[in-house]
């Protein structure tokens, strides 16, 4: 195996959304460093099973639903 062409594995922490810390290797920063994730399995949507919101920038999706709103893609 080839010498100094590995990334350097070390101990940092990770604070989760809620304030709870735990520790794991990572690549990520230097030694004794603190990610701080603003986004986790305890906040985001996909997880939590919360309803996402659609932006509606300009009418997009309005205009979408007018043209393809009366579609089915069921057995006839």
């Amino acid at each position: 195996m080839k010498k100094a062409i590995h990334p350097d594995y070390h101990m940092i922490k990770v604070q989760m959304t809620d304030g709870t810390v735990f520790e794991t290797r990572s690549t990520w920063g230097k030694e004794g460093d603190t990610m701080t994730l603003d986004i986790d399995p305890l906040a985001h949507p996909a997880w939590t099973g919360g309803r996402g919101t659609m932006l509606d920038t300009g009418g997009q999706v309005a205009r979408f639903n007018k043209r393809f709103g009366g579609l089915t893609l069921g057995k006839k």
